[in-house]
């Protein structure tokens, strides 16, 4: 019996890993469900019940004594990575193939989780980047886009930066749209760009919650309610604090200077 407890003990532990691994890094709610009861049950543990908010796994195991393990996990960070969602969703799979020994689950799940991500160099170049071609896919030209990029790469390093220190996400949106929207003015002014609009729109279009928005309707489709109203909210509130940010923004410049 005891050595049954502990089976299910580390099971549940390596369930609520793989789950929170898919969720920290950008996964749906269901497909975190999927994988928990895939893995349990692969260990013939068909009494798994789970229940995952876009901030805390649940987990109940229930064995052939009728004896329940349950585990709760809160989730205080999430970001994207969707290569490791995309590497645990190939080992959930491979785990109802092959049925993994549990030992070495832990081991490979230690290893995917400490892997490491794109420099932050790597990470703010690229975004950077992006955040000029959508300038020029809005209209803007040469010097709109060298100076979205740059705008782009520093309000990455900043998002970097303000999480590092766990300022919340709606703050850290609102200033990056506060400073995009002066730093655009201000180029436009001392003639580095030609369409303050245009550099805005680019410097800002990497901070709205796309993957937020597509992740809280495939999950209110999947029937997980709670996840889908909670990430719908989330999202809208990160877009007015963008939007708060920008405004404000302009306001600023305008109760100083006058004008454009």
């Amino acid at each position: 019996m005891d050595h049954n407890k502990k089976e299910v003990s580390e099971l549940i532990n390596v369930a609520c890993k793989m789950g929170q691994i898919i969720l920290e890094n950008g996964g749906e709610t269901y497909r975190v469900e999927q994988t928990i009861n895939i893995v349990c049950k692969t260990y013939n543990y068909e009494n798994t019940e789970s229940f995952v908010t876009p901030t805390g796994i649940m987990i109940s195991i229930t064995d052939e004594n009728d004896e329940t393990t349950s585990l709760i996990k809160r989730i205080n960070s999430r970001t994207v990575n969707l290569n490791k969602v995309s590497i645990i969703n190939d080992l959930s799979r491979r785990v109802g193939n092959e049925k993994i020994p549990i030992s070495k689950l832990k081991i490979m799940l230690k290893e995917i989780d400490n892997a490491p991500n794109y420099t932050r160099h790597t990470a703010a170049f690229f975004t950077a980047l992006a955040s000029g071609a959508f300038c020029v896919l809005f209209g803007g030209g040469l010097r709109d886009f060298f100076v979205s990029f740059v705008v782009g790469f520093f309000l990455n390093y900043l998002g970097i930066y303000l999480t590092k220190i766990e300022v919340n996400t709606f703050f850290i949106n609102a200033f990056s749209g506060f400073l995009a929207s002066i730093f655009a003015i201000l180029a436009v002014k001392i003639g580095l760009g030609a369409n303050e609009d245009k550099i805005i729109i680019g410097s800002i279009m990497l901070l709205l919650p796309g993957i937020s928005i597509t992740n809280a309707v495939r999950d209110i489709i999947a029937g997980d309610l709670v996840s889908g109203i909670s990430r719908t909210i989330e999202a809208f509130l990160n877009a007015i604090a963008i939007a708060l940010g920008t405004g404000v923004g302009f306001n600023f410049w305008m109760s100083l200077f006058g004008g454009f």
